[in-house]
């Protein structure tokens, strides 16, 4: 694990479950297995915190322990896992554009525990939704039955949770907990269907989606294909509403397979041939459209597009890159010392005589894209991590003032509770003053878009990520 990516890990670990948890799994990202005994000299806590820290860990699949067949049992953190906390807002967000607010609340429950028995998260959601229908004012009570159905409530579910109950529950040490490969697998489809839409149309991008739900279940999330499929299953399973004809299906199948970028594959042609969605290929433009965004963005539209040339050419010497780039050689050659630099591009040496002399020897520049995803995806990490510091910072200096700004929230929640009058209201209300109301909606502003910025970066590492582990050749 790079430092950057440890350096990460440790914020989200101190961020989401504070700096006990964040020493104990700091201390094992660095030294890898480690038995409890060691681990308690490593980190300087007493042993009962770092048992704690470690149940935690274990409790959310961040940690996996070994029983040694000769020694004491070992504990080893889960540095991937743990990389995944950043992505927790967008699994929600899925899931609520998925299967609505349940499916939003049953995944922040699942998220927020690590693992809960079905019947114990459904009546957290249950209570949940509850609550959420009297908060829009469903139901009118005082607030003496409130109080009183909570009371109920909490006590009910403290019951079933300790076992207290005369009879364990149907589902007891049955763990439920959310697959974070099925939401990838969703994530990547989603890309594929936008690439195909922008590059082509909105139907061609239909017919793909199409070919991703059918092959949802039966492909492997780390497979390079998805399961072939004929012309007249494709059709069979378009949606309803979508009025295309058998014919006009086959002619975008046909246009989709002659496209270079090679999206959707075709094999054979008895009984008008299979065909197949390449997830490596795929992958592959996706991430190199990132490398291309980035160096547009970075060294603006002539090193994009000396970097397509690379792309395109594979190899070409400096002189070639100025003819076919039409870009003067001065110029060229800055542009091409500052890829390099960056190491976006690499320079490969190829002697014509064993003695390695300048003169007789080529230099090529080509686009390593395996290395440069690589490059760019740790350099994602450091700014996440930058990002979060950030926000930490923002909020340490305005602490006194978010103190304040909560007790006030409180109390006015407890007075409309109560049925105050508006003039009560606005008293409290001008407990904050105008400028730290003015402060408080600067502060907002800024968290917002550090927040918004982390998750555009996410974007862009789970594309790198994707692309990188599709080229690791899996058994």
């Amino acid at each position: 694990m790079t430092q950057a990516e440890l350096r990460l890990c440790s914020l989200l670990l101190q961020e989401h479950f504070g700096e006990i948890v964040e020493k104990v799994g700091t201390s094992l990202l660095r030294t890898g297995p480690r038995p409890l005994r060691l681990l308690v000299g490593d980190t300087g806590l007493l042993p009962g915190q770092v048992k704690k820290a470690l149940c935690v860990l274990l409790q959310h699949d961040l940690a996996r322990f070994e029983a040694q067949p000769r020694g004491p049992v070992e504990y080893e953190a889960r540095g991937r896992r743990i990389l995944r906390i950043l992505r927790y807002p967008r699994y929600i967000y899925t899931a609520k554009t998925l299967y609505g607010d349940p499916g939003e609340l049953l995944v922040e429950e699942l998220l927020l525990h690590g693992h809960l028995a079905m019947s114990c998260a459904v009546a957290r959601v249950a209570d949940r939704l509850t609550d959420t229908m009297e908060g829009k004012g469903k139901r009118s009570r005082s607030c003496d039955e409130e109080e009183e159905e909570d009371g109920q409530r909490k006590a009910k579910r403290q019951r079933q949770e300790e076992g207290g109950s005369s009879e364990p529950p149907p589902d007891d040490g049955i763990y439920w907990q959310v697959n974070l490969e099925r939401f990838h697998q969703h994530f990547r489809d989603q890309a594929v269907v936008s690439a195909v839409g922008s590059r082509m149309d909105q139907t061609s991008s239909e017919v793909v989606r199409t070919m991703l739900r059918m092959s949802e279940v039966t492909t492997a999330s780390g497979a390079s294909h998805t399961q072939p499929l004929s012309s007249n299953e494709i059709f069979r399973a378009l949606p309803a509403g979508y009025n295309i004809g058998k014919q006009v299906l086959d002619q975008y199948l046909a246009l989709l397979a002659d496209d270079p970028l090679e999206f959707v594959g075709k094999s054979g042609d008895s009984g008008g041939g299979t065909y197949t969605v390449n997830l490596h290929k795929a992958l592959a433009s996706l991430a190199t459209a990132t490398l291309e965004s980035i160096v547009e963005e970075r060294f603006g539209s002539r090193c994009a597009r000396i970097f397509r040339l690379l792309l395109r050419k594979k190899h070409l010497e400096q002189k070639q890159v100025e003819d076919f780039a039409m870009i003067p050689a001065k110029e060229a050659k800055d542009m091409l010392y500052r890829m390099l630099s960056e190491n976006l591009v690499s320079l490969q040496e190829i002697p014509k005589t064993p003695d390695h002399a300048p003169s007789r020897t080529f230099y090529l520049y080509t686009v390593n894209v395996a290395a440069a995803t690589r490059m760019l995806l740790h350099r994602c990490y450091k700014s996440v991590a930058n990002l979060m510091e950030r926000r930490q910072h923002e909020t340490r200096e305005n602490k006194r003032l978010l103190e304040k700004s909560q007790r006030v929230e409180a109390i006015l929640a407890s007075m409309q509770a109560t049925g105050a009058e508006a003039a009560q209201l606005r008293e409290v209300e001008e407990m904050i003053t105008g400028p730290e109301r003015q402060q408080l909606e600067s502060l907002k502003r800024s968290v917002n878009k550090i927040d918004a910025s982390e998750n555009q970066v996410d974007e862009t590492i789970f594309v790198l990520e994707s692309f990188i582990e599709s080229t690791v050749k899996r058994p």
